[in-house]
């Protein structure tokens, strides 16, 4: 997502291209060996073996040694990359820059200036045999369209297709993926259901979630219970598609209007975990007013209070939001030296601006508090946000139709 953020914001042409038997282009370092391929023996040679010089489909050394061969190509042609995220590449040519992001042997790019995508374009054709797919429009599931002002990314034919196999074409529609009044735990008593089937349903939410944040917490939840599946777990699945049914168009948008300031919103759902009582964290990154991350997440142990549960989850943000800023400036994007981000309960605010340890803290593990130093060091500002407008919520509980449509309006969930 901060691709499709950054493509939008500053009007990149945006392209993709497809390497042919990618896997096959990769140098090997190591010294692997092959028998003779039935059909194709050497009688002259005996039981002679091959010595391969590049990898084959199926090796386990062909991914890694395919990125190897690419990367060392694009650093000898003046490519940078990128200190976060390895598969991304740069360069520049005066004000304008052309990034590259790779994915196994697909490859997305693109600049302002379309002479840098021409330029890329051929120098790959000549060493690789690739096939341009034209502008991008479809990548690995998510639909793409790029519009006068902004960018458009959605899963509707995903959502479709999952509809088809799971059979919702007759079933009514809800307005909520999950129900404010359910509380699931084992439920030891109920009917099992094929664990087969449930798995691969929530495989399917978990990947549909790529595009559409306003079920993470819902499938999250569901995912806990893939062990031992009951009638009662796969009914709240079927909510969640029969959530999608009435939505299964709606994406997200990235307008081009906006800056580049990162902020930050943390929550937490003290014990929301009615199994082991353990609580629920949800975070959620915006660049501007638009969502660029976000996840959804179960901790490691139990707080004690709705502070305590709190500042843990800042803590644990705190890591992530850095390493977005450290990936902007990999976009050349250096506008966010002090990160905002926003907590609705005070007291975990002044738990972090306290470096003395009192007995209400003395027990929390020192790792969640690296904040602090944070803090003081004026990287992270932690400020004080009504529960209102919390973004955060929706990834902790289920919540009712008027705040649910609320949050999934603030995060630029929409139709197009």
């Amino acid at each position: 997502m901060f691709l499709a953020f950054f493509f939008a914001h500053k009007n990149f042409t945006v392209y993709q291209m497809d390497v042919k038997s990618a896997l096959l282009n990769g140098l090997l370092e190591e010294e692997v060996y092959v028998e003779q391929p039935p059909g194709f023996e050497q009688k002259t040679i005996g039981d002679k073996v091959y010595k391969l010089k590049k990898a084959l489909c199926g090796l386990k050394q062909a991914p890694r040694a395919w990125y190897d061969t690419l990367s060392q190509f694009l650093a000898d042609n003046g490519f940078t990359k990128g200190k976060i995220d390895r598969t991304l590449f740069r360069i520049h040519d005066g004000e304008s820059i052309l990034l590259v992001q790779i994915y196994v042997d697909d490859i997305i790019f693109g600049s302002t200036n379309k002479e840098m995508c021409e330029k890329f374009s051929n120098l790959m054709q000549h060493i690789f045999e690739m096939s341009m797919m034209g502008e991008l429009t479809f990548f690995l599931g998510l639909q793409v369209k790029h519009l006068k002002d902004g960018t458009f990314i959605s899963q509707t034919k995903y959502t479709r297709d999952l509809m088809n196999k799971f059979g919702m074409e007759e079933k009514s529609s809800v307005k909520i993926p999950m129900n404010t009044s359910i509380k699931m735990d084992m439920d030891a008593d109920g009917k099992a259901v094929d664990q087969t089937r449930y798995r691969a349903l929530i495989r399917l939410l978990l990947y549909l979630t790529a595009s559409r944040p306003d079920i993470t917490f819902a499938v999250s939840v569901c995912a806990r219970f893939q062990s031992a599946p009951k009638e009662s777990h796969m009914t709240v699945d079927k909510r969640i598609l029969r959530y999608l049914k009435g939505c299964q168009e709606v994406g997200l948008w990235y307008s081009k209007e906006g800056g580049f300031k990162l902020v930050g919103y943390s929550d937490s759902n003290y014990a929301g975990c009615r199994v082991d009582k353990k609580n629920t964290s949800g975070t959620c990154q915006m660049i501007g007013n638009r969502l660029v991350s976000w996840f959804n997440k179960k901790q490691n142990s139990i707080a004690t209070s709705t502070a305590e549960a709190k500042y843990i989850v800042e803590g644990s943000y705190c890591a992530q939001v850095l390493w977005m800023r450290q990936q902007l400036r990999d976009f050349d994007i250096k506008e966010n030296e002090t990160l905002t981000v926003y907590c609705d309960k005070m007291s975990a605010i002044d738990v972090s601006k306290n470096s003395v340890q009192h007995s209400s803290t003395k027990h929390i593990d020192s790792r969640n508090h690296f904040i602090r130093d944070l803090v003081e060091k004026n990287i992270i500002c932690i400020e004080y946000i009504s529960t209102e407008n919390q973004l955060a919520n929706i990834f902790t509980k289920a919540l009712d139709f008027e705040r649910f449509s609320n949050l999934r309006k603030s995060l630029r969930l929409c139709v197009l």
